[in-house]
């Protein structure tokens, strides 16, 4: 998830490499394996979910689990 910890981890990343804090970014999403996405989830996104979860909108849903992780855990 892109947090200010992550992104102080890619801008320190940069440094050490000589490199922009873009390309630590991707540093960081090759080491762990790649990112499909292409990008790291944002705080927003989780909250976006959260909030729809805790609505009367999904007040059907139980006993689900949801993985945003830009799809970086293989789900099968």
């Amino acid at each position: 998830m892109e947090t200010e910890s992550s992104v102080d981890l890619a801008r320190r990343l940069a440094a050490e490499h000589g490199v922009s804090v873009e390309q630590g970014k991707k540093m960081i999403m090759q080491s762990l394996g790649g990112v499909p996405i292409g990008r790291p989830p944002k705080p927003e996104e989780i909250a976006t979910l959260i909030a729809f979860l805790a609505s009367d909108r999904a007040g059907s849903i139980t006993g689900t689990e949801y993985v945003i992780d830009g799809g970086i855990v293989p789900i099968v």
